[in-house]
């Protein structure tokens, strides 16, 4: 009789546990490894974060440093995931000779070794795609995605998910200039990040005004090319500002702009969670929205209304 109570409270709490994990909603910013390792500033998003209900930090590694490993500790040890953003080819994407390069796959993914060894828990590729100025070519998502399978199976096989970065405009169809085709990359990709910036869509008047609807859409988009059931983890990038913008808007016009992508993210379908991108890191805007307002917490447990 006992055993059977004893495994019968075993197996509930492995399915409570399964449960928190499969609903995990993940509320991320963009950290530039600058940032990581200055501690007074790490100290302060640390805390704030803490504060406002922040779980994860996407944190660039683009350099060795001795101090890295041990910033990257104090966020682990503080109870934040850490995401390791990758940039492949260049912010201005790559070439042909170049995203054709083995050697330079290699190079790329000692950054990618050493951040898994300092405890990375998510390796998110940025910038794995052709230049934006390339013209149009089927075979640029088939170079892409070769080099995709080639970081997959080998982070995979560190027991690390990956995940990569698209365009705003790939949640609606393919984009041949850049080589990113969503449906093509499915099956070698643990997590994709649309970035969803309103600010990035043309033109960008129409689509930075309304800025839930260009959101929650795209995410839709998205999903709905794998009929609601993508089979990666969807984690919007939404901004933390409109550039076009910047001096003509308050706080209060920032804040409202952010609480409205973060409600879009949330009504969307089967999604994970939001990173908000600041090239600054400049989140005093976003601490506020997330203290002031009830958003959906890390279990799913807390939702409210969409206010659009």
């Amino acid at each position: 009789m006992l055993k059977s109570i004893f495994s019968f409270l075993v197996s509930a709490i492995l399915l409570s546990l399964t449960s928190m994990t499969a609903n995990a909603w993940d509320k991320g910013i963009y950290l530039t490894q600058y940032m990581l390792e200055k501690p007074e500033k790490l100290d302060y998003f640390l805390r704030e974060a803490k504060a406002a209900g922040i779980n994860t930090f996407v944190i660039d590694h683009e350099y060795f440093s001795s101090h890295y490993a041990p910033a990257i500790a104090k966020v682990k040890a503080a109870g934040i995931k850490n995401v390791t953003r990758i940039v492949v080819f260049t912010e201005k994407g790559g070439d042909a000779k170049t995203i054709r390069s083995e050697a330079y796959w290699k190079e790329k993914y000692k950054l990618i070794d050493d951040a898994i060894k300092a405890g990375s828990d998510a390796i998110q590729l940025d910038y794995i795609r052709y230049s934006s100025k390339e013209p149009a070519d089927p075979q640029h998502a088939k170079d892409v995605y070769k080099v995709i399978k080639w970081f997959k199976s080998r982070i995979n096989a560190e027991k690390v998910p990956m995940e990569i970065d698209i365009f705003g405009e790939v949640s609606y169809y393919p984009s041949m200039h850049i080589g990113q085709d969503i449906k093509m990359f499915s099956d070698s990709v643990d997590g994709v990040n649309p970035m969803v910036y309103p600010s990035h869509f043309w033109p960008y008047e129409k689509y930075s005004a309304e800025p839930y609807k260009t959101v929650n859409n795209s995410l839709n988009s998205l999903v709905g090319q794998f009929n609601d059931k993508p089979p990666f983890k969807v984690h919007a990038f939404i901004e933390a500002a409109n550039y076009h913008y910047l001096k003509k808007t308050s706080d209060a016009q920032k804040q409202k702009y952010l609480l409205q992508q973060i409600r879009a993210v949330e009504d969307a379908k089967n999604v994970s969670g939001w990173y908000v991108w600041s090239a600054n890191n400049v989140y005093d805007n976003l601490f506020k929205v997330l203290k002031a307002n009830k958003t959906k917490s890390a279990d799913f447990t807390e939702t409210k209304t969409a206010e659009k």
